[in-house]
């Protein structure tokens, strides 16, 4: 059985995890972007810092955890027909700015679910970008997942852009399987049901998208995650 938490516990809790781990708790930033003539909105945790990904700007600290303010328009079409979409709602994200990689925001998410939360390991199920062994290995080897609970995914679901320019990267997500039985052997992961959510998103911050449609190398690797 799945405990239950309160949202302001819930806030609380990953907040507080991720200061334990060397972040900087920073309030939301305006749901108004500052100096960002591409959105008319804040729609994710890490739009607010895109400065501090690219280098423009020095973050106050190279580990960052925030619970976000967010609107997300494209996602109105959905309102009140799933479970899982909303249009202003709070987004908790643990962020690297050149510091930790791959293997740190796996092994954090991989702890705070199970032995913060308390999810039951044989319920959850991970992506991966279709070409990240690296992940793939790593959640193997930080969360004795057999090679079977991790499904590769194409760019659709498994490569994060902010739009058609900007820093990019492949990420990485942690499904629940919400079945009462909860053995769907993975049928559901990514497939729009509101018995199987995708809880957790780690993006991998590697690359710059070009306007001529090239991947440019970031000078350093971040990342981004969001729950």
């Amino acid at each position: 059985s799945m405990k239950n938490f309160g949202l302001n516990e819930l806030r609380e809790m990953y907040l507080s995890f991720f200061e334990t781990k060397g972040h900087l708790r920073l309030p939301s930033f305006s749901l108004i972007p500052r100096n960002d003539p591409s959105l008319l909105l804040i729609n994710a945790g890490m739009s607010p810092m895109k400065t501090w990904f690219t280098g423009e700007e020095e973050p106050p600290r190279h580990r960052v955890t925030t619970c976000q303010k967010c609107i997300r328009t494209p996602d109105i079409e959905n309102i009140g027909k799933t479970a899982r979409h909303g249009t202003y709602f709070e987004m908790l994200g643990n962020f690297s700015f050149g510091d930790y990689f791959k293997r740190e925001a796996i092994t954090w998410a991989w702890k705070f679910v199970t032995e913060e939360l308390e999810l039951p390991k044989e319920r959850l199920w991970v992506t991966v970008f279709r070409e990240d062994d690296e992940a793939a290995a790593i959640w193997q080897e930080v969360a004795g997942l057999p090679a079977e609970r991790i499904v590769r995914m194409g760019e659709k679901d498994n490569f994060w852009t902010m739009g058609d320019t900007g820093p990019c990267g492949p990420c990485s997500e942690l499904h629940v399987d919400l079945t009462p039985e909860g053995n769907t052997k993975g049928s559901l992961v990514n497939k729009d049901s509101d018995q199987c959510i995708e809880i957790w998103n780690l993006v991998f911050i590697q690359y710059n998208a070009e306007s001529d449609g090239s991947m440019r190398n970031l000078p350093a690797c971040h990342v981004d995650t969001g729950m």
